[in-house]
């Protein structure tokens, strides 16, 4: 009798976990939102603007890295003309499904190198349920380590970033449950010296910080493709540490159990908030005990908008406030770059 393999864990078309421990990230939702959730291959020549490649970064682990770099004409009324800032981008998913290959970010995180323009470094996450946090924070800060070794002129030369990045200015940017990852890295990074390399600014974009108790948000807003209750409970779930709950620093940096806002040594911050987030009370809970801890952080809120809206490509070409407020996002996150 051939032994039939049960479903013992599921997300809502996202993810299926067996009984003998395989994950299988299939999208069984409405086909007509797959291509958002196909990988887009790297293209060393210019496109719309924008090359992309993909570096290994560390041939034991195999982390790898996507580099976005825009076609720039250097501004002479400047001194370090022709250097552009670096954004480490940390992709969203709750941890557990997307890649940085994902069309999803391809189309934005090129619009956001172009726009900027900036060169954008996206690095792909190990994913839980088989790499739990911190996994995925120990991913992020080997990537900004990996900058530091090219900016002190160690280990391996990467022609794009050596010659066109300046390592004076690197961000952090992630979306969801990345920006979760913008506060853990930055955090992280506060305790080691990053020279000649500088932190300039981390980008939190409706990050994933919440509290084991359903907040007035989570019960009032309504659910999006992008983000339903079921997703919140069931990835965090399989993603934090075994028998951990949601008041976990990794999502409640805000929270008791981790350690005070005003002990870490942060970068200046732009939070983003979507009005209609699901999340967004806890964002904003967040955001009140950084302003509390005297921490550098501006906050951008796009109005009548749900959670990662500007992520979902069909909205951002069917409906116009999506898209006027995408474009604001865009037009806010390029401003506090070009600030810091």
């Amino acid at each position: 009798m051939v032994y039939q393999k049960k479903i013992v864990e599921e997300v809502s078309g996202w993810l299926r976990i067996f009984d003998d421990g395989w994950v299988d990230r299939t999208w069984t939702g409405p086909p007509e939102v797959k291509f958002m959730a196909e990988p887009v291959p790297p293209h060393e020549e210019f496109i719309e603007g924008v090359a992309i490649r993909d570096v290994t970064i560390d041939e034991n682990s195999g982390l790898s890295v996507r580099i976005y770099l825009p076609q720039h004409e250097p501004d002479h009324h400047t001194d370090n003309s022709d250097k552009l800032p670096l954004i480490v981008h940390f992709h969203g998913g709750g941890f557990c499904i997307s890649q940085a290959d994902w069309y999803m970010y391809y189309y934005i995180y090129s619009r956001l190198a172009r726009s900027a323009p900036a060169i954008v470094v996206s690095v792909y996450l190990r994913l839980a349920p088989e790499h739990r946090l911190p996994a995925a924070i120990d991913d992020g800060f080997s990537a900004l380590m990996w900058l530091r070794a090219l900016a002190q002129g160690q280990g391996s030369y990467e022609p794009w970033l050596n010659n066109h990045g300046d390592f004076n200015r690197v961000f952090l940017i992630g979306d969801s449950s990345g920006g979760n990852l913008v506060h853990h890295v930055a955090a992280r990074a506060g305790q080691v010296d990053l020279s000649p390399m500088r932190l300039a600014g981390g980008i939190p974009v409706h990050p994933g910080f919440v509290r084991s108790e359903r907040s007035k948000s989570e019960m009032e807003q309504p659910e999006s493709p992008f983000l339903t209750l079921d997703m919140v409970d069931r990835f965090l779930k399989l993603a934090l540490p075994k028998g951990c709950t949601k008041d976990h620093p990794f999502t409640c940096p805000m929270g008791h159990a981790a350690p005070p806002l005003d002990s870490l040594n942060l970068p200046p911050f732009l939070l983003c908030v979507a009005e209609a987030d699901l999340i967004r009370d806890t964002e904003m809970e967040y955001y009140e005990a950084m302003k509390k801890a005297n921490k550098d952080v501006e906050l951008l809120i796009n109005p009548g908008v749900g959670h990662s809206f500007y992520l979902n490509k069909i909205a951002v070409d069917m409906d116009p406030h999506t898209a006027a407020q995408t474009t604001g996002l865009l037009e806010g996150i390029v401003e506090f770059i070009k600030k810091h």
